[in-house]
């Protein structure tokens, strides 16, 4: 049985981007959405805000030292920190723009920096910073644009985590796979799943059931469009969508994945580790907590690169940093940004954490390429997420009109087709609809 740790804990809270979405909430007020956009003046120098979530006290080490260096480099600015739990943050984002209490330099997650951005709060930092976009890796940057805006980017890309596949080596053996051949493709990955259901006699499964998880990322890597060109609409109502639904619906029917993983969050931490699961999630910080808390399921764990599809495509999940659009202050604010997401700085908190530097020359440290005598699953894992980062089209992650509320919708048509409420098309063409008019009420708002 697997447990948690401190420090996954306070990550988790970071990458899987644990908040509530309060898309539907407005920002009316005296928030900074219709002020002038703050301009480069040539000095580095002020007392500006930065506002972290949920790094305290693990990692207070790390930011203070880097808070100190960039003081020292800059003695005429003064970082003013506070970092503030997961619970809750989109809403306190929310009080604090309509009070005009923002951050100078504020900690995004997907969620958080479609809220500020569709609104007008951030400032564009190809504007006021557009040199730095070489120094990412690529798609990081792009990551930060927003539909209809051009070419301009309102977030510095911090850190991320890129997907990778894990799965148990001896479960894919017993089940007549060969582990050196995992699934490339999403329809492949469904098709090993439906060898592991006829051949587990219902004593393991293959993965977890709620769509959530799968969400829009599948359909991504199978070439389903979500949205039309102009990204003002959702679009997935296809045959290829309705074709993944079946297919969801049939596997789960034959065992393919646990009952009661479709309607409610099962521990998959619990499942994979005592071997009662395929695979695993994929993600590199999930390796890590296997080796910890199930030692003899991870002697069994095998890495490789996520099933990407014809479109050779993966998911990440980032974090970024975005710069108040009114701060007084916007050489400092968007000096101090570059300094914390620089490749010295995202190598070293990397280090502390499982995550990956966004940073082209951090990633570039032995550190990430290293695969040590290739049996080490946490090591593998490393290497080939950072191996993902550099090669592999991004294009794959959670556009920004994909809300919270919009997965929520969607899944809840999905779950009805798969436990044979509804038809499949019916599921998708309903799924649309209430995605759509969820996209247009956050138009109004």
């Amino acid at each position: 049985m697997t447990r948690s740790n401190p420090t996954r804990t306070a990550v988790a809270a970071l990458v899987a981007g644990a908040l509530l979405s309060a898309t539907a909430c407005g920002l009316g007020g005296a928030g900074t959405g219709d002020a002038e956009e703050a301009e480069r003046t040539g000095r580095v120098a002020g007392e500006i805000t930065f506002r972290t979530l949920q790094l305290k006290p693990t990692f207070t080490g790390y930011v203070q030292a880097v808070i100190d260096a960039f003081e020292k480099e800059h003695p005429e600015v003064e970082v003013k920190w506070e970092d503030v739990p997961g619970d809750g943050y989109n809403e306190k984002l929310v009080a604090d723009a309509q009070a005009g209490a923002l951050p100078d330099v504020v900690n995004l997650s997907t969620d958080s920096f479609q809220l500020l951005g569709d609104r007008g709060m951030l400032a564009d930092v190809a504007k006021l910073d557009g040199d730095s976009a070489k120094e990412y890796v690529p798609g990081a940057w792009e990551q930060f644009k927003l539909p209809g805006r051009g070419d301009s980017v309102y977030a510095y890309p911090w850190y991320v985590t890129p997907e990778i596949l894990t799965y148990n080596r001896e479960l894919f053996e017993r089940s007549g796979l060969d582990p050196a051949a995992p699934p490339t493709s999403v329809e492949q990955f469904f098709d090993y799943a439906e060898q592991i259901a006829a051949r587990s006699g219902g004593q393991y499964s293959a993965f977890m059931a709620d769509p959530k998880g799968r969400l829009p990322g599948d359909w991504q890597k199978m070439g389903v469009p979500l949205l039309s060109p102009q990204k003002d609409r959702f679009t997935f109502d296809t045959d290829k969508a309705v074709e993944w639904v079946e297919r969801m619906k049939d596997l789960y029917a034959k065992g393919a994945m646990p009952k009661e993983s479709l309607l409610k969050s099962d521990d998959i931490n619990q499942l994979y580790g005592g071997g009662k699961l395929v695979f695993g999630p994929g993600s590199p910080g999930f390796v890590k907590d296997i080796k910890q808390n199930a030692p003899q399921v991870y002697a069994k764990t095998q890495v490789a690169g996520a099933v990407t599809g014809r479109l050779g495509h993966i998911g990440i999940y980032a974090q970024s940093l975005g710069i108040r659009k009114d701060t007084k202050h916007p050489d400092a604010a968007a000096e101090f940004a570059k300094w914390v997401t620089n490749g010295p700085n995202q190598v070293e908190f990397s280090r502390k954490a499982t995550i990956y530097p966004s940073n082209a020359q951090g990633l570039a440290d032995p550190f990430f390429s290293d695969r040590g005598d290739g049996k080490d699953a946490e090591t593998l894992a490393r290497a080939v997420g950072a191996e993902q980062l550099k090669t592999a089209a991004l294009d794959a992650n959670t556009p920004v009109q994909w809300t919270n509320q919009v997965g929520d919708a969607v899944v809840r048509e999905v779950q009805k087709a798969i436990t044979g409420e509804q038809g499949a098309r019916t599921a998708v063409k309903k799924a649309e609809e209430a995605a759509n008019r969820l996209l247009a009420d956050a138009a109004r708002t």
